[in-house]
This record gives C-alpha cells, structure tokens and sequence, in this order.
C-alpha cells in the first residue's frame, strides 16, 4: 500500500509501468467505501476523455447518498473497470484491488507526487473521525 497515494476527497491512486508507458490507477479509499455503505451502483467515465485534475470522473451511488468521483490527477481515460456495472459491490469488496474504478495516463507526474502518502492519508482521516 505503500505505492499508493490519496486526495483529501477520498480516492487513491497508484502508477503503474508498464513496458515505456505510465498508467495510474484510479478507486476510492477503504474510508470512503466504508462511508458510503453498500454501493449498488456507478456512472464510470468514458475511455478517451481527458479530464484535469479535480475534476469528477464518476458517480457512486450507495444506500445512504450519491457521490461524486474526482480525478486526483490529470490525464486520459484508458480504460474503465467494466465490470463494476454489474458488480458495483466490489468497490466495497475490494476497493484497492478488482474494486479499482479507472485507468489514466497522466498528463503531469507532479500532480501525483503532491497527493498524501498513506501515513499522510490516516493523520487526515483520523482528523476527521
């Protein structure tokens, strides 16, 4: 977990490399799942679409509220998790794993260097509990 990186709004976000290209990896935190209850359903954004850095990429939609997904860095959408369309309770399953929401290719590694690193994240969530 350590890879991972994390917005004050509650997602993460972990670099990927893959032959000479960079991909991040977009979900929402265990706080955040755990927030929301029981997703039953999201509006995942569209392979292709640019989109900058605090800007909302996807709706979760949970028993208790709607919430808005924001991209914690700027890039192109690559590829959506599909297979939360019909299985939206992974991301309360597994939200760092199959429960990941898109892949982007950045458009400014700095971006991703100022987001929280875990410790940072849990000092952020402790303050908020």
């Amino acid at each position: 977990m350590s890879e991972l990186k994390f917005t004050k709004e509650h997602e993460w976000i972990r670099i990927e490399k893959k032959e000479d290209e960079e991909l991040a990896i977009i979900g929402i935190s265990e706080f955040a799942q755990e927030q929301l209850g029981e997703i039953v359903s999201i509006e995942l954004p569209k392979a292709g679409g640019i989109f900058r850095q605090g800007q909302t990429i996807a709706i979760v939609d949970s028993v208790k509220a709607s919430s808005d997904i924001y991209a914690p860095i700027g890039g192109k959408i690559i590829e959506v998790n599909e297979e939360l369309i019909e299985k939206p309770e992974r991301i309360n399953q597994s939200p760092y794993d199959s429960g990941w929401i898109a892949k982007i290719k950045p458009s400014n590694n700095e971006e991703f260097e100022n987001l929280m690193t875990k410790e940072e994240y849990d000092r952020y969530i402790g303050e908020l509990k």
